[in-house]
């Protein structure tokens, strides 16, 4: 096919970003080239707000047809957690007609090299970045953040992560020259001499199976880490959350095809109702890779049988903060506030555990004991959510019926120190908003332990009284290496205290924030600098995004002659 963007322009256009992306993941500094406030739309054939917002209505009740190959009916069904029906018809494939057109393109897109596959990848963040308004309320209409956590998350912050990846695949990709001559000295004889030509080439299809709360934030990295690499990507959402990343298939299609490869290098696969077509396509011989973000029991399930792929999961943890100290306690009760309520909680990185010592923490204003901390801590979260309208902002909605059991039924599993209320939202009546319980436990308690040792996904947090900073070292310990986590946050203005916490997430793999007391949250990272996860717990296999995040996506394979 004849190609309208040249290589030629698409390097030109894109390697300066991709060279300050390079420079960016070296020195950890910040650096996004996607701005996070709605007004930087607007200019250069970006959509501004309202033009975002009429394309989005614009797809509502409408059949998107993406041009695949093996269509073999729609489906719909999708449901806003803010009460409308979306209404969206997606193609629904013949996988074995889909699957064979994918790898027919595969072998173009493994001649043009890692350059030209990373700024092909460049034009598609480009492109979704001047539709950030129109995604960010696809975002918000599957999983139910609020509109600004839906623009930034969903937006700029996900196509950093995207951007992350391709930055990340290109530099393991030349890592290795494309030729070398080899010369062994043979003494009086001539040398031994060969010529040798080195080729990335992809493992073959990538499988993303996308998740219902962050579906192109947790999307993003997997889909352009292998299409970088050299495969193809068929993107699997979920049945809650298809619209986001329908659109980023559509976007990434035409570019391609506009660039001169096969549009079917990515391609959707959107499933019926209760169709349940994961574990079908995840043992697929042509899947040889699978990026998973949801259950620990799914997970644990691909890695388990997904024998033939190169499986990447991100699973359920237990989040821990052990409170010891504090020098600005007033700080640091608007810091944990704020982390247990945004997004409801929804969020992989949320803290769930407070552990602290039932004989109270040091503070600047003196000791204070566990029932008071937790009380202030409800205060905290109660003036922070005070107000109806902040609180919508911030809260969003509930994604799911099985959040809100959850939050439910927290209530009666210890005496709660702050309560859930509801919250109506004038905008959208249908949402479910509900502010965060927060419920103490005894750490000493076996009936206790069952509650804080498993996951509760939702806005639902636990404070739980330990015996000494030991025990909750211990704890933390336990937590980490038996149900892993995304994230540890911890506070003490005790030296040893803090070497001894430092210590134990070496030990245990685990990503630690300390005193944060600002506008900084433990439940947020930053792409180009934090590590999502680490890869190093049972809470993911791969951190979000490092080196080995993409290594393996590819092989690099040798042809040598004489020369």
């Amino acid at each position: 096919m004849a190609a309208e963007l040249s290589a030629h322009e698409l390097i030109a256009k894109h390697r300066p970003t991709l060279d300050q992306a390079l420079e960016a993941i070296r020195t950890r500094a910040y650096w996004s080239p996607h701005p996070e406030h709605p007004k930087a739309y607007g200019e250069h054939g970006s959509l501004d707000a309202a033009a975002g917002k009429t394309a989005f209505d614009a797809v509502l009740g409408t059949r998107l047809d993406l041009g695949q190959p093996g269509t073999d009916d729609w489906v719909t069904g999708e449901v806003s957690p803010y009460g409308i029906e979306l209404g969206v018809s997606y193609p629904h494939a013949d996988i074995d007609v889909l699957l064979p057109a994918m790898k027919a393109g595969q072998r173009a897109w493994r001649d043009a090299g890692a350059e030209l596959r990373a700024v092909v990848c460049l034009e598609i963040l480009k492109r979704i970045s001047d539709c950030t308004h129109e995604f960010a309320h696809a975002v918000m209409h599957t999983s139910g953040q609020a509109f600004m956590m839906a623009f930034q998350a969903g937006g700029p912050h996900a196509q950093d992560r995207g951007l992350e990846a391709v930055a990340y695949a290109y530099v393991e990709q030349v890592r290795t020259p494309d030729t070398a001559e080899w010369s062994k000295p043979q003494g009086k004889r001539d040398p031994l001499a060969l010529v040798k030509r080195f080729t990335p080439v992809p493992r073959g299809i990538g499988l993303v199976i996308g998740c219902n709360t962050f579906p192109t934030w947790n999307g993003y990295p997997g889909l352009f880490a292998s299409l970088a690499t050299g495969n193809a990507v068929l993107v699997k959402p979920h049945p809650r959350a298809v619209l986001p990343l329908a659109l980023t298939v559509q976007v990434a299609r035409d570019v391609l095809a506009e660039a001169g490869f096969d549009p079917n290098l990515v391609a959707l696969a959107a499933e019926r109702p209760g169709e349940g077509i994961a574990k079908a396509l995840a043992t697929r011989p042509e899947i040889r890779i699978i990026d998973y973000t949801g259950s620990t029991s799914f997970g644990d399930w691909l890695e388990a049988n997904a024998r033939q792929a190169q499986v990447y999961t991100e699973k359920a943890g237990v989040n821990t903060v052990l409170v010891h100290s504090t020098a600005d306690y007033e700080g640091m009760l608007s810091n944990l506030a704020f982390s247990l309520s945004l997004y409801s909680g929804q969020m992989c990185t949320t803290p769930q555990n407070l552990l602290i010592p039932r004989d109270g923490i040091g503070t600047e204003a003196g000791p204070k004991p566990f029932d008071e901390v937790a009380a202030d801590l409800a205060r905290a979260v109660d003036g922070l959510l005070g107000d109806d309208a902040r609180a919508n902002a911030l809260l969003g909605a509930i994604v799911n019926p099985d959040v809100k059991a959850r939050l439910e039924a927290a209530a009666g599993l210890g005496e709660v120190a702050l309560a859930s209320r509801e919250i109506s939202n004038p905008e959208f009546p249908g949402a479910v908003v509900r502010t965060p319980v927060i419920v103490k436990l005894d750490g000493a308690k076996p009936d206790d332990e069952a509650a804080y040792m498993s996951e509760c996904f939702g806005p639902v947090s636990f404070a739980v009284a330990v015996d000494s900073a030991a025990d909750a070292l211990e704890l933390l310990r336990r937590t980490v290496r038996e149900k892993g986590a995304m994230t540890v946050g911890a506070y003490t203005t005790d030296p040893e205290v803090e070497r001894d916490i430092e210590e134990v997430c070496l030990e245990e793999a685990a990503q630690l924030s300390l005193n944060l007391t600002g506008g900084v949250y433990v439940n947020q990272t930053a792409a180009f600098s934090d590590f999502h996860g680490s890869g190093g717990n049972p809470a993911a296999n791969a951190a979000l995004t490092d080196g080995a995040f993409v290594a393996n996506r590819f092989r690099v394979v040798e042809v040598r002659r004489e020369a």
